[in-house]
Protein backbone atom coordinates (compact mmCIF):
# COMPACT_ATOMS: atom_id res chain seq x y z
CA UNK A 1 0.00 0.00 0.00
CA UNK A 2 1.48 3.41 -0.99
CA UNK A 3 2.53 5.59 1.95
CA UNK A 4 2.67 9.40 1.80
CA UNK A 5 3.92 11.90 4.38
CA UNK A 6 2.09 15.12 5.13
CA UNK A 7 3.68 18.33 6.40
CA UNK A 8 3.10 17.62 10.07
CA UNK A 9 4.99 14.34 9.86
CA UNK A 10 2.09 11.91 9.65
CA UNK A 11 1.95 8.90 7.33
CA UNK A 12 -1.04 8.64 4.99
CA UNK A 13 -1.95 5.23 3.57
CA UNK A 14 -3.94 5.15 0.32
CA UNK A 15 -4.71 2.06 -1.77
CA UNK A 16 -4.95 3.84 -5.12
CA UNK A 17 -5.05 7.32 -6.66
CA UNK A 18 -7.87 9.12 -4.82
CA UNK A 19 -11.09 9.58 -6.78
CA UNK A 20 -13.25 11.36 -4.18
CA UNK A 21 -11.33 14.27 -2.68
CA UNK A 22 -12.63 16.79 -0.15
CA UNK A 23 -10.62 20.00 0.24
CA UNK A 24 -10.94 22.03 3.43
CA UNK A 25 -8.54 24.82 2.40
CA UNK A 26 -9.39 27.52 -0.18
CA UNK A 27 -5.89 28.00 -1.60
CA UNK A 28 -5.39 24.24 -1.90
CA UNK A 29 -8.79 23.83 -3.57
CA UNK A 30 -7.60 26.19 -6.29
CA UNK A 31 -4.43 24.13 -6.61
CA UNK A 32 -6.46 20.96 -7.13
CA UNK A 33 -8.31 22.69 -9.96
CA UNK A 34 -5.06 23.64 -11.69
CA UNK A 35 -3.77 20.10 -11.23
CA UNK A 36 -6.66 19.06 -13.48
CA UNK A 37 -8.51 16.98 -10.92
CA UNK A 38 -11.98 18.05 -12.10
CA UNK A 39 -14.62 15.52 -11.09
CA UNK A 40 -12.30 13.90 -8.55
CA UNK A 41 -12.92 16.78 -6.12
CA UNK A 42 -16.35 16.19 -4.58
CA UNK A 43 -16.39 18.63 -1.66
CA UNK A 44 -15.07 22.09 -0.77
CA UNK A 45 -15.69 24.75 1.89
CA UNK A 46 -17.87 27.83 1.59
CA UNK A 47 -14.69 29.90 1.48
CA UNK A 48 -13.28 28.06 -1.55
CA UNK A 49 -14.28 30.85 -3.95
CA UNK A 50 -11.71 29.99 -6.65
CA UNK A 51 -12.38 28.74 -9.21
CA UNK A 52 -15.83 30.28 -9.44
CA UNK A 53 -17.16 27.32 -11.40
CA UNK A 54 -16.32 24.96 -8.54
CA UNK A 55 -17.74 27.37 -5.98
CA UNK A 56 -21.07 27.22 -7.82
CA UNK A 57 -21.28 23.48 -8.47
CA UNK A 58 -19.25 21.60 -5.84
CA UNK A 59 -20.86 20.36 -2.62
CA UNK A 60 -19.94 22.65 0.28
CA UNK A 61 -19.06 21.00 3.56
CA UNK A 62 -19.21 24.11 5.76
CA UNK A 63 -16.48 26.54 6.74
CA UNK A 64 -12.79 25.88 7.29
CA UNK A 65 -13.31 25.82 11.06
CA UNK A 66 -16.91 24.60 11.01
CA UNK A 67 -16.84 21.49 8.83
CA UNK A 68 -20.16 19.63 8.78
CA UNK A 69 -18.96 16.10 9.38
CA UNK A 70 -22.23 14.54 8.28
CA UNK A 71 -21.88 16.16 4.84
CA UNK A 72 -18.32 14.85 4.56
CA UNK A 73 -19.61 11.38 5.45
CA UNK A 74 -22.24 11.60 2.71
CA UNK A 75 -19.50 12.30 0.14
CA UNK A 76 -17.55 9.15 1.10
CA UNK A 77 -14.11 10.71 0.45
CA UNK A 78 -11.01 8.64 -0.12
CA UNK A 79 -8.79 11.67 0.63
CA UNK A 80 -9.28 14.86 2.64
CA UNK A 81 -6.82 17.74 2.24
CA UNK A 82 -6.55 20.06 5.24
CA UNK A 83 -4.25 22.61 6.88
CA UNK A 84 -2.91 22.76 10.42
CA UNK A 85 -3.79 26.43 10.92
CA UNK A 86 -6.91 26.90 8.83
CA UNK A 87 -8.78 23.85 10.16
CA UNK A 88 -9.40 22.88 13.78
CA UNK A 89 -7.39 20.13 15.44
CA UNK A 90 -10.52 18.58 16.90
CA UNK A 91 -12.31 18.21 13.58
CA UNK A 92 -9.22 16.94 11.79
CA UNK A 93 -8.78 14.27 14.45
CA UNK A 94 -12.42 13.23 14.05
CA UNK A 95 -12.03 12.96 10.30
CA UNK A 96 -8.79 10.99 10.65
CA UNK A 97 -10.69 8.25 12.43
CA UNK A 98 -12.55 7.49 9.20
CA UNK A 99 -10.58 8.84 6.25
CA UNK A 100 -7.04 9.54 5.00
CA UNK A 101 -6.38 13.19 5.87
CA UNK A 102 -3.34 14.96 4.41
CA UNK A 103 -2.43 18.09 6.42
CA UNK A 104 -0.28 20.98 5.19
CA UNK A 105 1.68 23.33 7.45
CA UNK A 106 2.77 26.52 5.68
CA UNK A 107 5.05 29.25 7.01
CA UNK A 108 7.26 30.18 4.05
CA UNK A 109 7.28 30.01 0.27
CA UNK A 110 9.41 26.86 0.45
CA UNK A 111 6.67 25.15 2.48
CA UNK A 112 4.15 26.06 -0.20
CA UNK A 113 6.32 24.64 -2.97
CA UNK A 114 6.81 21.46 -0.96
CA UNK A 115 3.04 21.21 -0.43
CA UNK A 116 2.38 21.56 -4.17
CA UNK A 117 4.86 18.79 -4.93
CA UNK A 118 3.50 16.42 -2.28
CA UNK A 119 -0.13 16.94 -3.28
CA UNK A 120 0.95 16.20 -6.86
CA UNK A 121 2.38 12.90 -5.63
CA UNK A 122 -0.61 11.82 -3.57
CA UNK A 123 -3.11 12.73 -6.32
CA UNK A 124 -1.09 11.25 -9.20
CA UNK A 125 -0.50 14.62 -10.88
CA UNK A 126 3.27 14.83 -10.44
CA UNK A 127 4.09 16.45 -13.79
CA UNK A 128 1.40 19.13 -13.44
CA UNK A 129 2.58 19.93 -9.91
CA UNK A 130 6.19 20.16 -11.07
CA UNK A 131 5.23 22.69 -13.75
CA UNK A 132 3.32 24.85 -11.26
CA UNK A 133 6.16 24.68 -8.74
CA UNK A 134 8.76 25.70 -11.33
CA UNK A 135 6.69 28.66 -12.55
CA UNK A 136 6.28 30.00 -9.01
CA UNK A 137 9.97 29.49 -8.23
CA UNK A 138 10.95 31.40 -11.36
CA UNK A 139 8.60 34.26 -10.53
CA UNK A 140 9.93 34.76 -7.03
CA UNK A 141 13.52 34.36 -8.19
CA UNK A 142 13.06 37.44 -10.38
CA UNK A 143 11.02 39.52 -7.92
CA UNK A 144 12.88 42.74 -7.11
CA UNK A 145 12.33 43.72 -3.46
CA UNK A 146 12.33 47.26 -2.15
CA UNK A 147 15.86 48.12 -1.11
CA UNK A 148 15.05 50.55 1.72
CA UNK A 149 12.95 48.09 3.76
CA UNK A 150 10.11 50.44 4.73
CA UNK A 151 8.32 49.46 7.93
CA UNK A 152 4.85 47.95 7.67
CA UNK A 153 2.03 46.57 9.79
CA UNK A 154 -0.18 43.98 8.08
CA UNK A 155 -3.64 43.96 9.66
CA UNK A 156 -6.00 41.01 9.28
CA UNK A 157 -8.79 41.75 11.77
CA UNK A 158 -10.70 44.44 13.62
CA UNK A 159 -12.32 44.35 17.08
CA UNK A 160 -9.82 43.43 18.23
CA UNK A 161 -7.15 44.58 15.83
CA UNK A 162 -4.96 41.65 14.83
CA UNK A 163 -1.79 41.66 12.76
CA UNK A 164 0.52 39.17 11.05
CA UNK A 165 3.47 38.18 13.23
CA UNK A 166 6.87 36.91 12.19
CA UNK A 167 6.09 33.20 11.91
CA UNK A 168 3.43 33.51 9.21
CA UNK A 169 3.28 33.07 5.45
CA UNK A 170 2.17 36.70 5.20
CA UNK A 171 5.39 37.77 6.92
CA UNK A 172 7.42 35.79 4.41
CA UNK A 173 5.65 37.51 1.52
CA UNK A 174 6.22 40.94 3.08
CA UNK A 175 9.91 40.16 3.54
CA UNK A 176 10.31 38.96 -0.03
CA UNK A 177 8.81 42.25 -1.20
CA UNK A 178 11.36 44.15 0.88
CA UNK A 179 9.13 45.35 3.72
CA UNK A 180 10.09 45.29 7.40
CA UNK A 181 7.32 43.85 9.56
CA UNK A 182 7.37 45.88 12.77
CA UNK A 183 5.61 43.06 14.65
CA UNK A 184 7.99 40.35 13.41
CA UNK A 185 8.98 39.47 16.98
CA UNK A 186 5.44 38.44 17.82
CA UNK A 187 3.99 35.03 17.01
CA UNK A 188 1.14 34.13 14.68
CA UNK A 189 -1.63 36.78 14.71
CA UNK A 190 -1.37 38.82 17.90
CA UNK A 191 -3.95 41.29 19.13
CA UNK A 192 -2.72 44.88 19.22
CA UNK A 193 -4.07 48.21 20.40
CA UNK A 194 -4.11 51.61 18.74
CA UNK A 195 -1.40 52.58 21.23
CA UNK A 196 0.76 49.68 19.97
CA UNK A 197 0.36 51.00 16.45
CA UNK A 198 1.23 54.53 17.46
CA UNK A 199 4.37 53.36 19.27
CA UNK A 200 5.41 51.28 16.25
CA UNK A 201 4.88 54.30 13.97
CA UNK A 202 4.99 52.25 10.74
CA UNK A 203 5.56 53.92 7.41
CA UNK A 204 2.82 51.72 5.92
CA UNK A 205 -0.24 49.99 7.32
CA UNK A 206 -1.66 47.30 5.05
CA UNK A 207 -5.34 46.53 5.56
CA UNK A 208 -6.04 43.10 4.10
CA UNK A 209 -9.15 42.31 2.09
CA UNK A 210 -9.50 39.08 4.09
CA UNK A 211 -10.37 37.56 6.46
CA UNK A 212 -11.74 40.91 7.66
CA UNK A 213 -13.19 43.05 4.83
CA UNK A 214 -11.37 46.30 5.49
CA UNK A 215 -12.50 49.28 3.44
CA UNK A 216 -12.12 53.03 3.03
CA UNK A 217 -13.94 53.81 6.28
CA UNK A 218 -11.29 51.86 8.17
CA UNK A 219 -8.52 53.80 6.45
CA UNK A 220 -10.21 57.03 7.53
CA UNK A 221 -10.63 55.76 11.08
CA UNK A 222 -7.00 54.67 11.46
CA UNK A 223 -5.58 57.71 9.70
CA UNK A 224 -6.78 59.85 12.58
CA UNK A 225 -4.66 57.79 14.97
CA UNK A 226 -1.70 57.42 12.60
CA UNK A 227 -1.39 60.71 10.69
CA UNK A 228 2.15 59.99 9.47
CA UNK A 229 1.45 56.44 8.21
CA UNK A 230 0.42 55.54 4.67
CA UNK A 231 -2.63 53.29 5.07
CA UNK A 232 -3.30 51.03 2.09
CA UNK A 233 -5.89 48.39 1.18
CA UNK A 234 -4.19 45.24 -0.14
CA UNK A 235 -5.37 41.99 -1.70
CA UNK A 236 -5.22 39.41 1.08
CA UNK A 237 -5.27 36.51 -1.35
CA UNK A 238 -1.92 37.59 -2.79
CA UNK A 239 -0.29 37.66 0.63
CA UNK A 240 -1.89 34.60 2.21
CA UNK A 241 -3.03 32.09 -0.44
CA UNK A 242 -0.21 29.58 -0.83
CA UNK A 243 -1.42 27.56 -3.81
CA UNK A 244 -1.52 28.43 -7.49
CA UNK A 245 -2.66 31.98 -6.71
CA UNK A 246 1.07 32.55 -6.15
CA UNK A 247 1.41 32.58 -9.94
CA UNK A 248 -0.34 35.98 -9.85
CA UNK A 249 1.62 37.28 -6.88
CA UNK A 250 4.75 38.60 -8.59
CA UNK A 251 2.87 41.01 -10.84
CA UNK A 252 0.64 42.12 -7.97
CA UNK A 253 3.63 42.74 -5.69
CA UNK A 254 5.53 44.62 -8.39
CA UNK A 255 2.50 46.79 -9.15
CA UNK A 256 2.01 47.46 -5.42
CA UNK A 257 5.67 48.43 -4.99
CA UNK A 258 5.46 50.77 -7.98
CA UNK A 259 2.29 52.35 -6.61
CA UNK A 260 3.86 52.91 -3.20
CA UNK A 261 7.23 54.06 -4.55
CA UNK A 262 6.52 57.80 -4.21
CA UNK A 263 5.79 57.30 -0.49
CA UNK A 264 8.85 55.14 0.23
CA UNK A 265 11.63 57.04 1.94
Amino acid sequence: MPVYSDQIGRKIFINQAPQRIVSLVPSQTELLFHLGLGDRVVGITKFCVHPETWFRIKRRVGGTKTVHLEIVDSLEPDLIIANKEENTKEQIEQLQEKYPVWVSDIYRLEDSLDMIERIGEITGTISQAAGIKKAIENDFRTLNPIKHRPSVVYMIWKEPYMVAGGDTFIHDMLTRCGFYNVFAERRRYPEISVENLQLACPQFVFLSSEPYPFGQKHIDELQGHLPSSNIVLVDGEMFSWYGTRLRNAKKYFEDLIDRLAPSIQ
